[in-house]
């Protein structure tokens, strides 16, 4: 087999994650690119937190290059000297007026400030010039007088500035060179959006999007401390972008069918959407027999707050009421989270009950539990899922994102939100072993026969040669001065010159 990379050069770009940082969605794109050996590409991504040194993935050989770029913290309030440039006004007004509005205007406004914006970033105090604040304000009271209601939360001066200045800082994002390629293929996340968006429109690269994660809008943790109205711009923001991308790109690519009706629900023409599920490699995972006869259960999270740690340990107080003796094994767990996860399992009186398991290779991820207990966090795309089902395990899913549909009825779903059910579902499954094992072989066929890696691969192939592939050969129709013979083998074909036409 010829494994040459054609000419066609694809940028990956992603939001602080491949080639640089181990996680689930890293590895997606590690099995992306080493499967799609006939392209050369160009790794980017574009983080907000600090960089790291080298790549944490061996990069193939067709990978022409590998770069990481953080955004910059702001020094300090900077304050503009002298008014604003019409441009710049203009653009601001646009963008402010377009996030607190609603519908296809709202968003074609939105659009036309992003994109003006992304031109001042290139120019002599790019961002800074761009006066947010005064637009915010005054669209913000604009909207409250064309509506007649409050609709929206009050915004003091303060909340503007601080809203402005958080807009400000993820627009930097525009002004970060993407490479000169063929395709660019965003891999979700308002920040590397916003990177592709802009060389989109400088260059006129065609852009493939691929929505991997739930909700874009949800809240982070850091944000709890805001005022409402500076959450309210910051969720607006997110959406906006996100309606962006779908009216720029040529074709999305959705997870899941729950990421496709939100792709639907916010602004994407159904003939752009080209669902691929989530694949993961099985080669990695090659299941294995259950552990010992003492009942345990599986977790698998970064840790972190926003992990579902806590839903997760409160049904395990029910758990080990239920069956004394049970043990938790807390796998993936990032050292910078782990003072959080003692923290949280000592303040229940959890400590001799609960293990976190140093990092293991993916395909051990799950091998200490009888059942996995699959609690994702409202960002978490559906990855560790599939693992879970490839180790063969009884899984009771929490109902977020494409939980369901990706479980279909190879295990247990529990509503969201509810520590009492989701324990009530771990109990059953460690109390009846038959049921348990079936529904875990159930799982692993299920993931083998949709939720590969191969799968993703050739979809993916698929639709990287329609959008970057040099366009045919320019072709054109003879007018044949005589009728084409008919015979089988003909006698002669001057009729297919082109002399031959009057």
């Amino acid at each position: 087999m010829n494994h040459t990379p054609s000419r066609e050069r694809i940028c990956l770009l992603t939001g602080g994650g491949y080639p640089y940082r181990r996680d689930a969605l890293g590895g997606w794109c590690r099995s992306l690119v080493e499967g799609l050996r006939a392209f050369r590409f160009e790794l980017l991504t574009v983080t907000d937190r600090e960089l790291l040194s080298a790549p944490a993935y061996p990069l193939p050989f067709h990978v022409v290059s590998a770069r990481a770029v953080a955004l910059e913290r702001d020094p300090g309030r900077q304050r503009r000297r002298g008014p604003a440039s019409d441009d710049a006004a203009e653009a601001a007004d646009l963008l402010c007026r377009g996030l607190l509005g609603d519908g296809v205007v709202a968003g074609e406004r939105f659009a036309d400030g992003l994109r003006r914006i992304s031109r001042l970033t290139g120019r002599p105090g790019g961002l800074s010039a761009v006066p947010l604040a005064d637009a915010l304000a005054d669209a913000w009271r604009g909207h409250r007088a064309r509506t007649g209601r409050p609709g929206l939360p009050k915004l003091s001066v303060r909340d503007a500035r601080t809203a402005a200045t958080l807009l400000r800082h993820a627009m930097r994002a525009l002004a970060v060179p993407v490479p000169e390629v063929d395709l660019v293929h965003c891999v979700g996340g308002t920040t590397p959006l916003l990177a592709a968006l802009a060389g989109h429109w400088r260059t006129g690269t065609p852009l493939l999007l691929t929505e991997a994660r739930a909700a874009v809008p949800r809240q982070r943790p850091a944000e709890d401390r805001l005022s409402a109205s500076v959450r309210t711009v910051l969720r607006r923001f997110r959406t906006a972008v996100a309606r962006t991308g779908y009216a720029e790109a040529e074709l999305i690519a959705p997870l899941s069918a729950y990421h496709h009706a939100w792709a639907l629900d916010h602004g994407a023409q159904p003939s752009r959407l080209v669902p691929v599920p989530a694949g993961v490699d099985p080669g990695h995972h090659p299941g294995s027999g259950e552990p010992g006869p003492g009942p345990t259960v599986v977790w698998s999270g970064s840790g972190g707050p926003d992990s579902g740690l806590d839903l997760l340990l409160d049904a395990f107080t029910d758990v080990l009421a239920a069956i004394p003796g049970t043990v938790l094994h807390l796998t993936g767990v990032t050292p910078a989270h782990r003072e959080n996860c003692l923290t949280r399992i000592t303040g229940r009186g959890l400590g001799a009950a609960v293990r976190i398991e140093a990092s293991a290779r993916a395909g051990d991820r799950y091998t200490p539990g009888q059942v996995v207990a699959h609690v994702p966090g409202p960002a978490d795309p559906p990855y560790r899922l599939v693992e879970a089902m490839l180790s063969g395990r009884g899984v009771v899913g929490v109902n977020v994102g494409p939980v369901a549909e990706t479980l279909g009825d190879t295990g247990v779903v529990v509503p969201a939100g509810d520590p009492a059910e989701l324990a009530i579902a771990v109990v059953g499954m460690l109390r009846d072993t038959a049921r348990r094992r079936a529904l875990g072989e159930a799982a692993r066929l299920r993931a083998l026969r949709h939720f590969t890696v191969d799968r993703v691969v050739g979809a993916y192939g698929a639709l990287y040669t329609d959008l970057a592939a040099p366009p045919p050969v320019h072709s054109f129709e003879l007018t044949l001065s005589v009728p084409a013979p008919r015979t089988t083998m003909p006698a002669t074909v001057r009729w297919l010159t082109r002399e031959a036409c009057p």
